[in-house]
């Protein structure tokens, strides 16, 4: 969860900050200004992501949502894969109630690079590429196992050409993605850096959760389930360091 925080959520706010299109100031670790909250119709209820909600109503108010990243806070997260996923579950539902209820934003004028640039962000990276990432994943297995099938028609000289394709293709993948969490740990000074060789165990594990996750938040959407808020798990384990 660190590592996502650092070379996910705070490297893309850092892009949107530059480009004044921030889609969602964090619950726990962010600073609203009163009279702008009371102004835009306060925390709503009609979605699981508030505070995702709220931001884009300030946005779409024309005012400016900064990011500052000299911001601490001491929050607790997911101890278990279970508390993981119900968390994650409510954010991509919540983050697709958002993206629909301020629809009428996307590629508008007005908006500037809300709508031309962070919300499109979103819908594609955030929800519509999440939710095909399996597919890219099945496709891989299934070149792995054409090459097999190969090797048992041709022999093995002429599977091990194609199998060099796609693993050299899929390691240079694997690089891009460790050199961007590079890229994003560069600019968080006080990160430990050594958990950007993570990246990799991320890729095989952790990402499929995500990619479920928003997979369900479609299928419940689709479905016109009702989704509530959930309970995070308190363990009351947070300390600040010394």
């Amino acid at each position: 969860q660190a590592l996502e925080y650092v070379t996910s959520q705070n490297l893309d706010r850092r892009a949107f900050a530059l480009l004044d299109c921030i889609t969602v100031v964090p619950g726990a670790v962010g600073a609203w200004r009163r009279s702008l909250v009371l102004d835009s119709g306060g925390f709503s209820d009609d979605t699981l992501a508030e505070d995702q909600d709220l931001t884009l109503a300030i946005r779409r108010g024309g005012h400016t949502v900064a990011y500052a990243d000299d911001a601490i806070a001491y929050t607790e997260a997911p101890e278990t894969l279970a508390g993981l996923a119900k968390q994650r579950f409510r954010w991509s539902f919540g983050t697709l109630q958002c993206m629909w209820k301020h629809r009428d934003a996307l590629f508008r004028a007005r908006y500037g690079t809300l709508g031309w640039v962070a919300m499109p962000n979103v819908w594609l990276f955030q929800l519509l590429f999440a939710a095909l990432s399996p597919l890219a994943d099945l496709l891989f297995v299934w070149s792995l196992f054409s090459v097999w099938l190969v090797r048992q028609e041709h022999g093995a000289t002429y599977a091990l050409t194609n199998l060099e394709q796609v693993l050299t293709l899929y390691a240079i993948f694997l690089l891009v993605d460790w050199a961007a969490s590079v890229v994003a740990y560069l600019a968080e000074p006080g990160e430990d850096k050594r958990l950007t060789w993570l990246v990799f165990l991320q890729r095989f594990a952790y990402r499929q959760v995500m990619y479920w996750v928003v997979v369900r938040s479609f299928v419940a959407a689709i479905r016109g389930h009702v989704v509530g808020w959930g309970k995070l798990e308190r363990t009351a384990t947070v300390q600040r360091p010394a």
